[in-house]
């Protein structure tokens, strides 16, 4: 989900409920951040009751279900408060994760981004808000931990993960030759020929090097990204809202502002193009894709169900919601090449050109103070480090992290109080390198 432009700033939040840091982050304006222990949703109490008490209720209609703790209670109860499609798991057994837990990665230690002082594992979860982490290590958990209001048999926000998923799909329908990569989206769409994205191809969506007037700065109550999420329903409109009334309308009234393919610029408004495309070439909805390509094919723990507008459209680019072993079981069949449970899901070649990245120049112009020498790919963040990792990313913290070196998933779900990721990025990524290296070290 994504801020609503009416709610409080979260410094005033934190101002409010009188509370002070220990994790030594702060927000944009220098409040400091409360920890995650004093915002535990259920020790806070939200929506216990019959009914709750009235400072205890979490509601939709007037915002107050992405503010800042709340949220923490939220982003694991989504289909409570909003329009959702079921995305099926079929009938079949859920596949088996084999456990060979271990009790020696909670003190396992790290430099932080930009610190000098050691952090431990452990000590970052709380750090970072987590709300549930499991690790895989050659396709086993050995480690897994809920706080919060997730659980086991819970589901999550999967935020921008969302887009991984359906970058997914797409590169396969490209492999398969039902998408023209070369092809311009008019091609598909002719609703949108007019539009900033009629002229752009299909791997620039892919890629998101579309030169759109769109922006995404959730600190900016004129950002395009509120008209977005307005028009799909994602966040209340206000009274006697005459704009886009669903996410297709919407993508109508996108209008170029640079020549596509020259740079990279991370844009929702792609994932939901590409959702369009997908629906526009296969004759389903991006639900049923995800249903049938991979989630009955994995063998999933739990349906999943995503965010849809007012015509059922879903928001592809940002509205999943998961389990988080399953969430893992993604990330461990994209680690193998694209197979598992006995088959291959995902076309090898898919997961090549992932993997391979794309052109870091381009990236770079982004200005991803946490990613140098990145790339991004088929709707995937390519690290392009010594071990070849790659990742989903969603805001407040979402990640599928994959090392293929190391043989290790890393699948999390959590709550940190801002958006976006560089503010958890200094005590996330160091602490999964940590991770990487001690598992390549014990098998040399």
């Amino acid at each position: 989900m994504f801020a609503h432009q009416n709610l409080k700033p979260l410094w005033i939040v934190l101002a409010t409920l009188g509370l002070s840091c220990q994790v030594g982050a702060q927000t944009p304006a220098g409040a400091p951040l409360p920890t995650a222990e004093q915002t535990d949703p259920i020790k806070l109490g939200w929506m216990v009751g019959s009914p709750p008490p009235p400072d205890k209720v979490i509601r939709w209609a007037d915002g107050s279900f992405y503010t800042f703790p709340k949220f923490r209670w939220t982003f694991s109860h989504g289909r409570e408060l909003t329009a959702t499609s079921n995305i099926s798991r079929g009938n079949g057994s859920p596949s088996p994760l084999p456990r060979a837990e271990r009790t020696d990665i909670d003190n396992l230690t790290f430099i932080p981004l930009g610190k000098s002082e050691p952090m431990t594992w452990a000590q970052s979860l709380s750090a970072n808000f987590t709300d549930g982490v499991v690790v895989l290590h050659k396709g086993r958990i050995v480690y897994e931990r809920y706080f919060g209001a997730l659980t086991a048999g819970g589901q999550h926000a999967a935020q921008s993960v969302t887009k991984s998923f359906f970058g997914t799909i797409g590169a396969s329908l490209v492999a398969e030759g039902r998408l023209d990569a070369n092809a311009k989206v008019a091609q598909y769409i002719p609703e949108l020929k007019d539009s900033g994205f009629g002229n752009a191809t299909v791997r620039q969506i892919l890629d998101m090097t579309t030169g759109l007037k769109y922006s995404e700065n959730y600190a900016d109550p004129k950002a395009e990204i509120w008209d977005h999420v307005r028009a799909g329903n994602v966040i209340p409109r206000p009274p006697n809202y005459q704009g886009p009334k669903t996410f297709y309308e919407f993508l109508k009234t996108v209008q170029p502002e640079a020549e596509h393919g020259q740079a990279f610029a991370y844009k929702t408004v792609n994932s939901d193009v590409l959702g369009w495309l997908i629906r526009r070439v296969t004759h389903k909805s991006v639900g049923e894709n995800l249903s049938e390509r991979v989630w009955s094919k994995l063998g999933m723990e739990q349906d999943a169900y995503i965010a849809i507008d007012t015509e059922g459209t879903e928001f592809a680019g940002g509205g999943l919601y998961t389990g988080l072993r399953d969430l893992a079981r993604f990330g461990e069949m994209m680690r193998n090449d694209g197979r598992f449970n006995g088959q291959q899901i995902v076309p090898k070649s898919v997961v090549d050109d992932i993997r391979n990245g794309a052109d870091k120049a381009v990236f770079a112009k982004a200005g991803y103070a946490t990613l140098p020498g990145a790339s991004y790919r088929n709707m995937w963040w390519i690290l392009h480090n010594p071990d070849g990792a790659f990742a989903a990313r969603g805001i407040h913290g979402q990640t599928i992290y994959i090392d293929p070196k190391a043989e290790m998933v890393i699948a999390r779900y959590a709550t940190f109080p801002m958006a976006a990721n560089a503010f958890n990025d200094p005590t996330s990524l160091p602490a999964y390198q940590a991770l990487a290296d001690k598992f390549i070290s014990e098998s040399k």
